[in-house]
């Protein structure tokens, strides 16, 4: 079932709308591969812009290492007067949370930036955060390979957020590509790409994790979408303030994931797909470079 209204989200309580299907800019610069010219890169967001997907999620070590530029000078080389959603991309465990989101609130209060979001803090770094300043946004691993946020091992994280009216972000909602049933091995990664040292891309994990990914094909065929499309429309489905964030380096996949908001999940479907997820189960751990669901010492 397809739909020609696309889903919106409101950041924050009195935030922007925007369109659920976001963009990611990792990839365009590195982690999987070649990030390709700048010309190539420049017409995948003028054609992101065009299509009206504009919320991009980007970042400092996004960018090419000696153009790497921090604190104001960001703000003049975007062209804007304030960051529309500054997120703390990283939780310091050795730093109160509370000291770190004064800091954001202070660059909030002088206009600066506009909403504080977080990323892959546990559920009471959240509340800490959030008594210090409304949170508006947490990004977070979200796809059906990582559902961590629905339960206990991820701090009930999605409960917490619902709970306090805060938008989340799911980065990685196509597990890093392999949920687009383009890739059926490591081998089809470039050099150089991350997955290859990640443990769930590895061989016999790669091959248990592939049992899903066919699943869930064989249930888009049925609706007459892409997997992507399967995938990112579902994450969707599960609240009204989640906003999915793929990346690609190519148009054609660009205009493919936003177009995953015109699919409809029904609740036949959302009971089919968790099923499948249930049964199929996950190998290999996610992520071991960098910090998962962070708590920080107290004040």
């Amino acid at each position: 079932m397809s739909s020609s209204r696309k889903p919106v989200v409101t950041i924050g309580s009195d935030g922007p709308t925007i369109p659920a299907m976001g963009f990611g800019a990792m990839g365009l610069s590195y982690g999987y591969g070649a990030g390709g010219s700048d010309e190539e890169r420049f017409k995948v967001l003028d054609r992101a812009w065009e299509i009206g997907c504009v919320n991009w999620d980007t970042a400092i070590s996004y960018g090419d290492q000696l153009r790497r530029q921090r604190g104001p000078d960001r703000l003049r080389r975007l062209g804007v007067e304030s960051i529309d959603l500054y997120y703390m991309h990283r939780a310091n465990p050795s730093v109160a949370i509370e000291k770190t989101v004064q800091a954001m609130k202070e660059l909030h209060q002088a206009g600066k930036i506009k909403y504080l979001g977080l990323s892959e803090v546990s559920s009471v770094t959240l509340r800490r955060a959030h008594a210090v300043h409304p949170i508006a946004a947490v990004q977070i691993e979200y796809n059906p390979w990582t559902l961590d946020i629905e339960g206990p091992s991820g701090t009930n994280l999605l409960d917490t957020c619902k709970e306090l009216g805060v938008a989340v972000v799911a980065y990685s909602p196509l597990g890093r590509g392999i949920l687009t049933g383009k890739y059926r091995s490591k081998n089809d990664f470039e050099p150089g790409d991350v997955r290859h040292y990640l443990e769930r891309y590895q061989d016999e994990n790669f091959r248990k994790n592939l049992v899903l990914v066919d699943k869930f094909e064989q249930v888009a065929k049925r609706k007459g979408c892409t997997l992507g499309q399967l995938v990112l429309a579902w994450l969707v489905a599960q609240w009204d303030k989640v906003i999915v964030i793929p990346g690609t380096k190519k148009i054609k996949y660009l205009e493919e994931n936003f177009d995953s908001g015109k699919v409809e999940i029904t609740s036949e479907e959302e009971r089919e797909l968790r099923e499948l997820v249930s049964s199929s189960g996950i190998s290999g751990s996610r992520n071991p470079f960098f910090g998962q669901f962070v708590d920080t010492v107290s004040l």
